[in-house]
């Protein structure tokens, strides 16, 4: 099977999470897409946010009517902070009749050479680079095959964003789906 590897903090997951993911599993070859919560991303250490369990049940709450959306919480076991490489050799190990392609945005592509071991991940797996506003797609000829440019919507939509709003006391309903909104309320998230 093709899994698409979709990390993040997902802090909370949203809609445009969902929207990119669902274009991947229809409009590529990737079959299903894995969302992969990190407990904590070197790149957003000491940053506040939700408790990893908590970000995981609003992920398997969000994924609950999409079959190809699968939430994962490989990185739980690992050392943190989390590193990609680390996560794609314990997928790959796991699941190794499955192959694995990185789903990034075009912001962490202008960055991806100051990943761990970016050249391995290259080596390890494709990488589809989702559009962001503000960034250009780039792909050197050598790489182009291992990664390519998707022409997914662009949704700019971001976690702080939703979590600012909530924080203001402001109706985020619409940026989340129904039921991560109500689990949010619930519980008190991000208040």
């Amino acid at each position: 099977m093709n899994i698409g590897i979709f990390s993040g903090s997902f802090n909370p997951v949203h809609i445009g999470h969902l929207i990119l993911a669902n274009y991947i599993v229809e409009f590529t070859e990737i079959e299903e897409v894995w969302f992969v919560v990190s407990p904590e991303s070197p790149f957003k250490s000491g940053k506040e946010q939700a408790g990893e369990g908590i970000r995981l049940k609003m992920v398997e709450i969000a994924l609950k009517n999409f079959p190809k959306l699968k939430p994962c919480d490989v990185e739980f076991t690992l050392p943190k902070p989390s590193y990609t490489i680390d996560t794609i050799k314990v997928l790959q190990e796991k699941y190794s009749n499955d192959n694995f392609s990185l789903i990034i945005g075009a912001d962490n592509w202008d960055s991806f050479e100051n990943w761990k071991e970016h050249d391995k991940i290259l080596e390890k797996c494709d990488i589809k680079v989702y559009p962001r506003l503000g960034s250009r797609i780039s792909i050197p000829n050598k790489l182009k095959g291992k990664v390519e440019a998707l022409e997914s919507p662009i949704i700019e939509i971001s976690s702080t964003f939703i979590r600012d709003g909530i924080k203001d006391n402001k109706n985020m309903r619409a940026f989340l789906s129904g039921n991560v909104f109500e689990y949010i309320v619930e519980n008190k998230l991000y208040e």
